[in-house]
């Protein structure tokens, strides 16, 4: 009896550490870039060109808050304050959603959104808009300068299948989820696709040509 309760008592403790690990898990819903650019604070494009791991004040036990710090050289911004951002600051983890795997060899430029902080700085996650500027189009570098900005109002409404249809003014379609049939980019990572808005009532199927 006691070799059961001790087998029980060893399942459960395994069973809780792994709804740990499940709980600690970072998550992101797909969300469109024009979602992302809008919802951000900041949006540049920058080269990183430091990183290393700060304290950032302490937790209700007195144990110390750990960061990542990127230092970066901004190239250019689409969005954000009146200056140039020169830190940029994330979770340690990625199971907290920080993002840590950017190239600090000053040569890789990022397309980089997240949250403004105070003094040049700000922070960013799993679930902000951060790509290498290489892999985006032209037409999605051109969408930052002003395309995006202007469709802030947008509802977006996904397409599951075709006919689409929208039930007020104010959504826009993003087709991307049945006209490509994939998601472009890292699902676990930035579950974007990159694609366009259609502001319409209704969307019927492609035909075929004769």
């Amino acid at each position: 009896m006691k070799s059961v309760r001790s087998c029980i008592g060893t399942l459960v403790v395994l069973v809780l550490f792994r709804v740990g690990e499940i709980a600690e898990a970072c998550s992101c819903s797909p969300v469109h870039p024009q979602q992302a650019f809008c919802n951000a604070d900041v949006v540049i494009r920058a080269k990183v060109v430091g990183k290393k791991e700060v304290d950032s004040g302490n937790d209700i036990y007195g144990n110390p808050i750990k960061r990542i710090q990127y230092e970066i050289k901004q190239i250019k911004m689409f969005k954000g304050p009146d200056r140039h951002i020169d830190v940029v600051f994330t979770a340690p983890s990625s199971a907290v959603c920080g993002v840590t795997n950017l190239d600090t060899n000053g040569k890789k430029e990022y397309l980089i959104s997240g949250k403004g902080e105070a003094n040049g700085k700000m922070h960013v996650t799993l679930c902000d808009l951060i790509m290498p500027w290489e892999s985006m189009s032209a037409t999605q570098k051109k969408s930052l300068i002003q395309r995006y900005e202007m469709g802030c109002d947008c509802k977006i409404t996904r397409c599951a299948t075709f006919p689409c249809e929208i039930s007020a003014p104010e959504e826009c379609l993003w087709t991307d989820w049945v006209t490509e049939k994939i998601i472009h980019g890292t699902l676990k990572t930035l579950p974007i696709m990159w694609g366009m808005i259609f502001k319409t009532r209704a969307l019927s199927a492609p035909q075929n040509s004769a």
